[in-house]
C-alpha cells in the first residue's frame, strides 16, 4: 500500500495533528514501514494458532485484601508544615 500526503492528511485531521515538510515525510517513511511490517505478518500461517488472552501464565500473588492501620493520627500530621489539632490545613483554593 502506498501511503500518500492524502491519507497521511486524513490521518493527521482524524488525530488533530498537523505534519509539514520533513515531519510529513518521516511520517510517510514509518508508516510505509509499519505497512510492510504487517504484509510480512499475512504470510504466516496461523490457521491452528490460538488467540493470544495473556502474555504470560504467571498468576498474581497478591497479599490478603484486609483493613488494618498502618500510620496513626499522629503520625501523619507529625511531619505537617501547619495542622489544626486533627487536621492538615492547606492554603484556600477557593474563594466564595
Amino acid at each position: 500500500m502506498k501511503i500518500t500526503n492524502e491519507i497521511i492528511d486524513h490521518i493527521a485531521h482524524l488525530a488533530r495533528l498537523e505534519f509539514e515538510g520533513k515531519d510529513k515525510d518521516a511520517i510517510r517513511e514509518d508508516m510505509e514501514r509499519i505497512i510492510t511490517f504487517m504484509d510480512k505478518l499475512q504470510e504466516l500461517d496461523t490457521e491452528n494458532v490460538e488467540p493470544l488472552i495473556f502474555m504470560t501464565d504467571e498468576v498474581n500473588r497478591l497479599r490478603e485484601d484486609k483493613a488494618e492501620v498502618t500510620v496513626t493520627h499522629e503520625e501523619a500530621l507529625k511531619n505537617a508544615p501547619k495542622k489544626d489539632s486533627d487536621y492538615f490545613r492547606i492554603p484556600k483554593v477557593l474563594d466564595k
